[in-house]
């Protein structure tokens, strides 16, 4: 998988190609010798072909003036106080890299190939310093052939991967997208090993979290689909409210969301892995369900499906229940309705159709609530505004398993979700179906806290959440007062 170079770093390497070195001044200066002078001039302005014959008849000491070696330092080493050096060759290793497979396959066997590199990652604060962005670009590279040679286990690799990994999420969370579109594509670059995917994920609060916040702004943000608003919770509502509002070609260009769906589609091959947090930290279903509606180009819908096809497969008794809640089906059959070319989207759609197909044909209305309740996150999918669904199954929630529901929805009620406050909402608004329908059994809701749980969220600062609590209240009032 290889993606173009950004353009911004392009640019950068474009504008220090041209630029003249004194290379006599700093042979002068002692900064490099006669021998390292030779080593360049012999590979540096010359064809490709002839740069490449140059290299590969003499490996071992390109290897090492790039990265020292008996006694010898590398050129980074040596010019460590000549700005315009470094940068100089920056470039023309990622150059060499890119072109030479022989030198890149001498240059990962060496015993510490990352070495010269890793402090050039600190050599400025700045985030748009060419050092440090050049450095990064070469370190990715050179870590991506590593990981793919030496697959299990590697001191080196071990040492450089965080640290490198650590740099980029300081581009990630720049609000300058050329910044972040680098992350993405250095992310990519080493993405391709199991190992280096569990790395990216033990460091995902500053590796994968500022890439989901991206994400979210992509979709123009959450659906609130409450009564307060008569919603009627079907997928097309959804899908007009965050089409209005989505930014690709605005603040989230579609270059951007495309990286970014490429590095998260990389990670969930490790499905089982990260599957359960992507879904407790990112509520992960609703929000790919939301970047389906919204997705442009088939290229993002078809990293979009790929993820959802990975990550659902692997974890179908936690994750199915949110995608039903999702309203993933419905998004699901109106793709299905256009006309696809690409071969792998249509395979990821039908995988994941009879998928969902199989685990709700197998399911009654009841237990895919109690799925829901049991993923431990509410959407307003179809049951919660259903007064069929409550009339046929409220007096089973209230007493099955002696009130193991009731627990449930009293421990998701007790959260603050202060990031998602309408699972409040759809709680609330389930305690007053629970109450219309049963009256006679209050004091049991009663002794599992709802009461004094929605009774306290009619003074919370979330509109819908207010007026579903005061829902629930007045239900009890009414029967009360009945009574």
């Amino acid at each position: 998988m290889s993606l173009d170079p950004p353009a911004y770093i392009s640019s950068l390497q474009n504008n220090i190609r041209a630029r003249p070195i004194s290379w006599e001044g700093a042979v002068r200066a002692k900064t490099i010798t006669e021998e390292d002078l030779k080593k360049i001039k012999a590979i540096d302005k010359v064809r490709k072909e002839q740069r490449k014959q140059t290299i590969e008849a003499d490996i071992q000491t390109y290897t090492q003036l790039l990265l020292g070696g008996d006694n010898v330092k590398s050129i980074f080493e040596s010019a460590a106080k000549r700005t315009d050096i470094l940068q100089y060759m920056l470039v023309l290793a990622g150059d060499l890299v890119d072109d030479i497979p022989a030198l890149t396959q001498s240059l990962v066997k060496h015993p510490e190939p990352f070495k010269p590199l890793l402090p050039l990652l600190k050599q400025s604060p700045s985030p748009e310093d060419p050092i440090p962005l050049l450095a990064s670009a070469l370190l990715s590279t050179l870590l991506g052939h590593a990981l793919q040679a030496h697959p299990k286990s590697n001191s080196a690799i071990d040492d450089a991967l965080p640290k490198t990994y650590t740099y980029i999420a300081q581009l990630s969370k720049q609000s300058d997208a050329n910044l972040q579109d680098i992350a993405c594509q250095e992310y990519s670059a080493l993405l391709r090993t199991q190992k280096s995917r569990q790395l990216f994920w033990k460091q995902r609060k500053e590796t994968l979290f500022p890439l989901v916040d991206v994400l979210r702004t992509a979709t123009g943000g959450r659906d609130t689909d409450s009564t307060l608003n008569n919603g009627s919770g079907t997928a097309s509502s959804t899908r007009s409210v965050a089409e209005s509002n989505v930014k690709v070609g605005g603040s989230v260009g579609l270059q951007l969301l495309y990286h970014i769906l490429l590095v998260i589609w990389q990670l969930s091959f490790e499905g089982k892995l990260v599957g359960p947090g992507l879904d407790e930290d990112h509520d992960i279903i609703p929000l790919y369900t939301s970047l389906l509606r919204v997705s442009p180009k088939e290229k993002t819908t078809r990293m979009i499906l790929g993820t959802l096809n990975n990550i659902l497969s692997a974890n179908k008794d936690t994750l199915l229940p949110g995608a039903i809640a999702a309203r993933l089906p419905a998004v699901l059959q109106n793709l299905k309705g256009r006309q696809v070319a690409d071969q792998d989207l249509q395979e990821d759609l039908e995988n994941l159709s009879n998928l969902l197909e199989e685990y709700t044909s197998s399911r009654t209305t009841l237990e895919n609530y109690a799925g829901e309740l049991d993923s431990g996150h509410l959407r307003w999918s179809p049951p919660h505004k259903n007064a069929d669904f409550w009339r046929e199954n409220a007096l089973s929630i209230i007493t099955t398993e002696n009130g193991a529901y009731l627990r449930k929805l009293a421990d998701i009620l007790s959260k603050d979700w202060a990031n998602d406050k309408q699972v409040l909402a759809i709680g609330c608004s389930d305690v007053a179906s629970l109450v219309k329908q049963c009256p006679e059994k209050r004091s049991t809701l009663e002794k599992a806290g709802l009461k004094a749980r929605v009774m306290a969220l009619m003074q919370d600062e979330n509109e819908s959440v207010r007026w579903e609590s005061l829902r629930a209240v007045g239900e009890w009032l009414r029967y009360s007062f009945d009574s």
